[in-house]
């Protein structure tokens, strides 16, 4: 009996033998029970939930991406718009630095610089923001301001813009307090009349009043799963003080606004000479805070959006290398997706140039390549992928072709 004992197998953590415990795990130099398993497994626990709630990873200066690294960075997925660019890559750096700084008790304290992106549909204002968000060390997130109304109304509340936030930091409220967040169809929720009126104007000024004390920063009670469909779930205290947002809209029809503006100072024979070197053709490049006011943002939101910055019209020479220059370009998904069917496409070159001008005549920006292109290559992708074939190549006679059967089409539905 007393050999049994001795040769009997034992923890090697709490020493009870097997005899003891439901279940003994054999590893390569001892063993483990259940006991000990499940106790190892809520000190792991515990200490994953400490970090979580604990202070955020450490940025330093080394580890930065300069402002000249995120442009060249940018320059790789988006053609052209160097100024928006330019001021995007400053507005993320000193981003980093304020939350490096917040840490150092300095007497002059740097206070964030919000920024506003203006430009016309399909000149890459959402892209500079997804592509951004590839390269930073804080949580990145973009929201639509379409779908965002006054609490107590149908649509999402102001505090669902953070609860994405949170999302993307794994609720980690550290890690979502220093993020960017990157609000999209800024544009939509302008005052929708030039006065103030009797009615509630709950998705256009009551959301503009709603995210001044999100962007000036404040502590905001945010729902982590959402407000509407869970109203009785805990409530998380977030503070938006070292939070950068990034606004983005088309503002479409406020180069009428410019124009007024312009010509308002047209006095005297100087005056209609300095109008002549106007460019009529890009009259965004002259916007000002003035513009977004009468278009219909509030002053107080104008105030925290101190960063203005605007995105050039794209030219024919832009529409071009967009279609086929970027890593991520709209021809190179398209040969990506018959590469994987082991078919190797090709295009004439002269469909480049029919594919840019009907982009040009549809007056759509980047977006329209890609529909246009979608049109042309429809039926390949239906055919092609049954068909025995290694190569496809798209001649000028089919582009032309698909968009006149597409285009008879639609006509004939009509």
């Amino acid at each position: 009996m007393a050999g049994k004992k001795i040769n009997q197998r034992h923890c090697s953590f709490c020493g009870r033998p097997e005899s003891e415990v439901n279940c003994l795990i054999t590893g390569m130099d001892g063993y483990i029970c259940d006991a000990c398993t499940e106790q190892a497994y809520q000190i792991i626990d515990d200490m994953r939930n400490e970090r979580q709630n604990g202070a955020p990873s450490v940025l330093n200066m080394k580890d930065m991406p300069r402002p000249t690294a995120i442009k060249e960075f940018l320059d790789q997925y988006v053609i052209g718009q160097d100024d928006a660019k330019r001021f995007l890559a400053v507005s993320v750096y000193n981003h980093y630095k304020r939350l490096m700084q917040k840490n150092k008790g300095d007497e002059v304290e740097i206070e964030k610089s919000n920024i506003i992106m203006v430009g016309s549909t399909g000149t890459g204002k959402t892209l500079l923001a997804r592509t951004i968000a590839k390269m930073l060390n804080v949580p990145f997130t973009i929201v639509d301001a379409t779908v965002l109304t006054e609490a107590g109304y149908v649509g999402e509340d102001i505090e669902s813009i953070l609860t994405r936030l949170l999302q993307v930091a794994d609720y980690k409220v550290p890690e979502a307090e220093r993020g960017i967040v990157f609000i999209d169809e800024i544009d939509k929720i302008a005052r929708k009349g030039d006065n103030p009126s009797i009615t509630r104007d709950v998705s256009g000024e009551g959301v503009q009043q709603g995210l001044l004390k999100l962007l000036e920063g404040s502590v905001v009670l945010v729902p982590p799963q959402g407000g509407r469909k869970h109203p009785d779930q805990k409530m998380i205290p977030v503070d938006t003080k070292n939070i950068l947002f990034i606004c983005g809209g088309a503002f479409d029809g406020i180069e009428k606004k410019i124009a007024q503006r312009l010509n308002t100072r047209v006095v005297g024979y100087t005056a209609q000479r300095n109008v002549a070197t106007i460019d009529r053709n890009n009259l965004m490049q002259y916007i000002a805070p003035q513009d977004l006011k009468s278009f219909g943002l509030i002053p107080e939101i104008i105030g925290r959006l101190p960063v203005l910055t605007y995105l050039n019209p794209l030219d024919r020479n832009a529409l071009r290398a967009i279609l086929t220059e970027p890593k991520n370009s709209i021809i190179k998904q398209y040969v990506k997706l018959f590469e994987m069917d082991g078919v190797k496409l090709s295009f004439d070159e002269e469909v480049y140039e029919y594919i840019v001008d009907k982009a040009i005549e549809y007056k759509l920006g980047a977006r329209g390549l890609r529909a246009i292109v979608e049109t042309i290559m429809i039926d390949s992708m239906f055919e092609v992928p049954s068909e025995q074939r290694s190569e496809l190549h798209i001649t000028l006679e089919y582009a032309k072709h698909q968009m006149e059967k597409t285009n008879a089409a639609r006509l004939q539905s009509a």
